[in-house]
């Protein structure tokens, strides 16, 4: 009769919750523990295993190494119930491996596989490669955003991921931070937009179906204006700012239902975020009302010790960071027994625990894990780079491409050329793929230089010298050969920028833990740049980078500009597709272009004492702002109308604006609203960005656009640090950028 009877959490018609406490209430404390532990997959044990020397983990964020530990003890490990979750499974053959293991357990718990698919499922080979975040954010556009993640999971699912680090909420407000790129930029109105669009679409309504995933809000919180730049660098920063710019991101995506969120590698005001319980307790759930897992960042947990030394040993650090809310150990050994120990001496209660796994199996239930953790390795190709999905990476990065500058050189056509000479670094490369991507089939990416081939119009010659595909590694015969080969066209293209390939590590400039003390473009580009346009041909720089870069010569000097970000895998098509003319550029910045490092920071929203005094030897201010973007149509703005010249505080108030399509040529724009408050209690930003609307408008096409503000739109904190509406006069701006001279405004009142 046993057979018989069914147990019940293994019941797929049974609740969720009951599932749930049925397993919990028949599970060891080791068994409980061991679905908190997390490890790295055998990739990158093989890899580091290779290597000559052991590997310094606190250095080195891009490898694992468990000392002793072979791929045999690994498995036996999980057939033991001692590990709950993996990172970075890099093959479906391997994820299946690895739940077979798992349905040895006693109680057939399967395992959690997440991956960081910030822009696509990049790291796993012959997966789409969408624009990176920062490229994304361009884009302005949350409906394709969603799209995309929505495809994201697709691929994930299919290769046996369930569980994606991502969205990036952070506010980036530093551009030497290497991380710039896998963010959507530096406001957190837009941010948390673009983050919100990013939950719905990896989660769905409630990441039950085959074809969704988890979300993971990272990093958890202000690591992304570090004090000197670098990665995990400690970050002192007032509960006004932290409320204002930080948390919001946060908070916007928790009330779309993000299930997981990691916590950042650096300190706030002298308390480490791995080991705060006044972030992961007290504002995260308390606040915020998050009410899933938290995970901690790569070997964080360790550096309580190794690293901000607020404990002497790494007991003492699973006892900070567990007590502080942690759910979750990335990665590896040296956390199951001293949770243990600590537990069986009553530092821990077993309750506490039970919250972390009580989250994680809901997770895994409602992934439908348990009815099925396997996929179909033969039907991979149905759901990854499928046409669908390429089509999209296409759209995407059409959209994403910031036209800087055009002084009458572009679109390209036959009428007026004849020959192009195409080079730079970046022309012929896969830089354009991104951080947080692994090398893919040459066939599945389009370099810039591919996609001028294949879109080019007939009649154009086409010339490409490829000087290498390393920014690092321009020389001075390279910039003469390039002159030479120059001289019998009428156009010159130039591709410049950057590389966050990772698996190019000692040639990325940018990227992961690849910060900077300039601004510059690296090596011998800015002198590539210059020699080109000395030859006295109409030149046209694309810049293919991860970061805003210092270019304010080439922005004076160059009379054609184009910043590409990293547009992904059919970046190429779409950058040959804007220079000629077949896709109307549309692209808006979504974080400020400084003039040099030395003006950092720089974003649009400060204070109005910000610029009160000037440089003495350089100009002062953006040297492209936030929003800004230029288009081959031309829209002219009607001045804002509100519903109301006078309100209540909490009153909402409408604002419409007629925008025009003066051209000949089909366009889209994103129109964005500003609010500034003119006089107040507290000194406020010169303005924010509080509504933005993508539309298209045929030739000559007039359309009116309103848009609601409500409470939240006038809110901030007072000196007492109280939500408060304050009465007073307010500008309302509409326009193409947040430019002053791109923006018309009315006046409202708050009574």
């Amino acid at each position: 009769m046993e057979g018989h009877q069914k147990k019940d959490y293994l019941d797929p018609d049974a609740s969720v919750a009951h599932r749930v406490e049925d397993l919990l209430s028949k599970m060891t404390l080791e068994e409980k523990v061991g679905q908190m532990s997390q490890y790295v997959g055998l990739f990158h044990l093989k890899k580091s295993a290779a290597l000559n020397t052991p590997i310094d983990l606190m250095a080195d964020d891009a490898n694992a190494f468990y000392p002793g530990l072979s791929g045999k003890d690994l498995y036996d490990l999980i057939k033991a119930g001692k590990i709950g979750s993996f990172l970075h499974v890099l093959s479906a053959k391997e994820a299946n491996e690895l739940q077979k293991a798992a349905q040895q357990t006693r109680l057939k718990i399967p395992l959690l596989i997440g991956i960081d698919a910030i822009h696509g499922n990049a790291l796993y080979e012959g997966a789409t490669v969408y624009p990176t975040p920062l490229s994304l954010a361009s884009t302005w556009d949350t409906d394709l955003i969603k799209r995309v993640a929505q495809q994201t999971a697709k691929e994930m699912r299919a290769t046996g991921s369930h569980w994606a680090f991502s969205p990036n909420v952070d506010v980036a407000r530093d551009p030497r931070w290497g991380r710039v790129g896998e963010t959507f930029g530096e406001d957190p109105y837009l941010v948390g937009a673009m983050g919100v669009a990013m939950v719905e679409g990896l989660q769905g309504e409630d990441f039950s179906s085959p074809d969704n995933v988890l979300a993971c809000i990272k990093h958890f919180v202000a690591g992304s204006e570090p004090v000197n730049g670098l990665n995990a660098s400690p970050m002192d920063v007032s509960e006004r700012t932290l409320r204002e710019i930080y948390f919001p991101p946060y908070q916007k995506t928790i009330d779309a239902g993000a299930f997981t969120a990691m916590a950042a590698h650096n300190d706030i005001n002298g308390d480490p975020c791995h080991g705060s319980k006044y972030l992961l307790t007290d504002i995260l759930r308390g606040e915020m009302g998050f009410d899933g897992f938290v995970v901690s960042d790569w070997m964080d947990i360790e550096r309580l010790k190794t690293v901000h030394r607020v404990v002497d040993s790494q007991k003492e650090a699973c006892y900070l960071t567990v007590d502080a809310g942690m759910d979750m150990h990335m990665h590896g050994p040296d956390f199951l027994e001293p949770v243990m120990e600590l537990v069986n001496e009553g530092r821990l209660k077993e309750e506490r625990i039970d919250q972390s796994v009580r989250k994680i199996l809901e997770a895994k239930f409602r992934l439908g894990l348990f009815e099925d953790p396997f996929v179909n390795e033969d039907k991979i190709s149905e759901s990854i780079h499928t046409s669908a999905h390429t089509s999209m990476a296409l759209e995407a990065a059409r959209k994403s491409i910031v036209l800087l500058k055009n002084e009458n050189v572009l679109p390209l056509s036959t009428d007026k050329v004849k020959s192009i000479f195409i080079t730079g670094p970046n022309a012929g490369n896969h830089t354009l793929m991104g951080d947080w991507s692994f090398e893919q089939p040459e066939d599945n990416i389009t370099t810039v230089h591919e996609g001028f081939e294949l879109v080019k119009p007939q009649g154009i010659d086409l010339n490409y010298y490829n000087m290498g595909k390393q920014v690092i590694e321009i020389t001075d015969q390279h910039i003469a050969e390039a002159v030479s080969r120059s001289k019998n066209h009428d156009v010159i293209v130039v591709v410049v920028g950057s590389n966050s390939l990772r698996y190019e590590s000692k040639l990325k400039t940018n990227g992961e833990n690849v910060a900077r003390d300039n601004l510059d473009l690296v090596g011998k580009q800015q002198q590539l740049v210059e020699a080109l346009h000395k030859t006295g041909k109409p030149l046209v720089v694309v810049l293919v980078n991860g970061r805003p870069l210092g270019v304010e010569w080439i922005a004076e000097n160059v009379p054609a500009v184009i910043e590409a970000w990293e547009p992904g895998s059919a970046g190429g098509q779409a950058i040959a597709e804007v220079i000629f003319g077949q896709v109307n550029p549309s692209g808006k910045l979504p974080i400020t272009i400084p003039r040099n490092v030395g003006q950092v920071p720089s974003y649009y929203n400060h204070k109005r004492a910000h610029y009160v005094k000037k440089y003495k030897w350089s100009k002062t201010g953006a040297l492209y702002p936030f929003g800004y973007g230029l288009s081959y149509s031309k829209f002219t703005y009607g001045d804002p109308v509100l519903s109301k010249a006078e309100i209540a505080a909490g009153d909402v108030v409408k604002v419409s604006v007629e925008v025009t399509n003066t051209s000949s040529l089909e366009g889209e724009e994103v129109v964005q609203v500003y609010i500034s408050d003119l006089y107040s209690s507290v000194t406020r930003p010169m303005k924010e960005l509080k509504a933005f609307e993508r539309i298209s408008l045929a030739p000559g096409e007039t359309r009116k656009v309103t848009f609601e503000l409500d409470e939240e739109a006038f809110a901030f904190y007072n000196l007492d640090m109280k939500r408060m509406i304050e009465a007073g006069e307010f500008l309302v701006s509409t326009g193409s950028s947040s430019a002053n001279e791109d923006l018309k405004s009315a006046k409202l009142i708050i009574q």
